[in-house]
This record gives C-alpha cells, structure tokens and sequence, in this order.
C-alpha cells in the first residue's frame, strides 16, 4: 500500500483553506485539491506492507504517547504565503506555514521514530506545507490580493492510504491519533 503520515486540520481551517483556493482559481488555471484531501504531510512512506503499516503506528504512539494525548498541545498552523514546486506552467502550488519549533519538532521526532524502526521515509527536508492544487499554470506578476486563513492548530496526526486514480488521489485513515487544544 501507498502510505504516508500526515497532520490533519480542523473542519474550520480547511474551509478558509477552501475559500482561499476559490479565490486562487479565478486567476490560476490548475486542477485544485479537493477540501477532504487537506493535510500536512509529515513523512512520505510510499509503498509499504501491513507490517511496516503497524511500525508506522508505534512511531506515531511513541511521539504521542496515548496516555498523554489530552494534555499533548497540538502544533500551531500559522499561514505565512504561498508557494510552489515545478514549472510555473505546470506547478504544485501549496499553503506554506510559519517553522514553528513545535510543528518542526513533531515532524522531526516522528521521523527519528521511524528511523529506529527501519522505516523508509521520503528524507527531504520538512517543510510545513499543504498542497491546494497541482497541475497549476501560475500567471506572471502578482495575484490579486488574498484572504488567508487565520493561525489554527492541528487536529489529528494520522497514517493515510493513498489509493490514486485518474480522478485524483483518494486518503483513506488506517491510524489517527487526535491532538489536544492550545491553551487559551
């Protein structure tokens, strides 16, 4: 199975995510994402068998532990701009965010679960992102003014399936692990 791990949003925050891509797609010709697919990807596992699926798992109780989930603050999503990967006639444009220390932390304790596990990952650099469309032909000077989404938090830290189609990837959640709220 294709797999990966991921942050996911609340329902609030991928609707902004939502409108923020409305708004892109009166200036940018892409195929965007649908609102169901927003997360930010943390590890990358690619094809994986159903034993290395359960070591996924470990990895993410070990950064988690279960026990203290409910008092575990959920790493800050701050929006800071957009960005892309490719060509500008044929990208993958993103929703970039601030390196927060604790969102930067996650990312790299998960991974050095994974590692004590054998567990392949894609190893570039994490850089804390959510992808809103692909396929993108970005035009030339500057896009009209934008209204971002507002500083949210994560919701969950899930493994996904991806299963891809013509239509698209699809996510099915084989483990979630729900983060606790910041403290007002």
């Amino acid at each position: 199975m294709r797999a990966f791990i991921a942050l996911e949003t609340n329902d609030e925050f991928r609707h902004e995510c939502a409108d923020l891509a409305r708004q892109l797609a009166a200036t940018v010709d892409a195929r965007f994402v649908p609102r169901a697919n927003y997360h930010l990807t943390l590890a990358f596992l690619g094809e994986i068998a159903d034993a290395q699926a359960r070591d996924a798992m470990d990895a993410m109780d070990e950064v988690f532990p279960a026990d203290t989930l409910a008092t575990i603050l959920a790493p800050p999503l701050v929006p800071n701009g957009l960005g892309s990967f490719g060509k500008p006639s044929d990208a993958t444009l993103w929703l970039g965010f601030r390196r927060d220390p604790a969102l930067m932390d996650c990312a790299r304790d998960l991974r050095k679960a994974l590692d004590a596990r054998d567990l392949a990952y894609d190893a570039k650099a994490f850089l804390p992102h959510l992808t809103l469309a692909r396929r993108a032909q970005i035009p030339r000077g500057a896009l009209p003014e934008l209204v971002f989404p507002q500083a949210s938090v994560a919701a969950a830290l899930t493994l996904y399936r991806s299963e891809l189609s013509r239509d698209g990837a699809r996510y099915k959640e084989l483990y979630r692990l729900p983060l606790g709220e910041v403290d007002a």
